[in-house]
């Protein structure tokens, strides 16, 4: 979501992407910083995934890259989701987790909070 400005204000990933930004546009039930956030509002852009993974990592990468003025961030540490890239394999392998075990793949901590 951009405002007026080209800025990047939110940054989101969505199944429906009909279904999600209907969410923000309703009438009842939205908060006084959706409400805000709504309210500036100019414009969208959206990028197409091949799947939940890849979307997950562009969500990430462009939250820590723009800073949206209405992503949140997570505080406690404990409850961060990770992606996980198994190395060791001819291909590596891509998971998401919320564990980091000592296997020898390697790691990366994302913004995201929900998944």
């Amino acid at each position: 979501m951009k405002d007026k400005n080209d800025k990047i204000i939110y940054v989101g990933k969505a199944v429906s992407l009909k279904n999600r930004v209907r969410q923000y546009f309703r009438k009842t039930n939205k908060t006084a910083r959706i409400e805000k956030m709504v309210s500036l509002i100019d414009h969208f852009e959206y990028i197409v995934t091949d799947n939940e993974q890849e979307a997950l990592i562009l969500e990430c990468n462009l939250i820590k890259k723009n800073k949206p003025k209405f992503n949140v961030l997570l505080k406690d540490d404990k409850s961060y989701p990770y992606i996980k890239v198994e190395i060791q394999d001819d291909y590596p392998t891509i998971y998401t987790t919320r564990r980091i075990l000592n296997d020898g793949a390697k790691y990366f901590r994302t913004l995201c909070k929900s998944w």
